[in-house]
Order: C-alpha cells, then sequence, then structure tokens
C-alpha cells in the first residue's frame, strides 16, 4: 500500500499496541510461549494476529498457519508463533471482560 492510500485512515503500528503500563494479551502471548526470538519478525505476527482475532475471535490452527504464512520467519519454525496465536485468542474475550 502506498502511504497516500492511508491519507485519512487510522494505521496501528507496533509501538501502539500495548496500553502505556501494561502489553496486550497477544503480546503476552508470545513472550510466554517462547514465541520470539530475534525479534525481527514479531511486530509483524503480533500485527497479523491482531487483525485475525477481530474478525475472527476463535481461528482454527489452518486459520492461524494461513495467516502467519505471509510473514517470513527463518528462527522460530512457526510452532511456537502457532501455540501463541490461539492461547490469545482463548485469553482474548477475559481480556475484554477485564478491561470493561
Amino acid at each position: 500500500m502506498f502511504a497516500a492510500q492511508a491519507d485519512g485512515r487510522t494505521v496501528l503500528t507496533i509501538e501502539g499496541v500495548a496500553a502505556l503500563d501494561q502489553l496486550d494479551p497477544i503480546q503476552e502471548a508470545f513472550l510466554d510461549h517462547g514465541a520470539v526470538q530475534c525479534g525481527y519478525c514479531t511486530p509483524a505476527m503480533i500485527l497479523c494476529t491482531k487483525a485475525l482475532l477481530e474478525r475472527s475471535p476463535n481461528p482454527s490452527e489452518a486459520e492461524v498457519r494461513e495467516m502467519l504464512s505471509g510473514v517470513l520467519c527463518r528462527c522460530t519454525g512457526y510452532k511456537k508463533p502457532v501455540e501463541a496465536v490461539l492461547a490469545a485468542a482463548k485469553a482474548a474475550p477475559a481480556a475484554r471482560r477485564a478491561k470493561r
């Protein structure tokens, strides 16, 4: 996407995912499941996970793998990131209730 195509839209970057004093449940799941290695691909995985969970709150493993297939990662082998995304999906309803 060209920058001009984002004109008038909200753009979320990795810096905007966490609250000031608390990580997003997705970020916590990635840390808890050891789904971060060098960190190069981690921001993309977290942002893609956020988008996936917004449109599909309870994704299947196949949906998670399809989503992650667009992110090149040479360190994790994708096993732990898949586990982290599935854990974040399970934690998301509880996290939404806690924010109310």
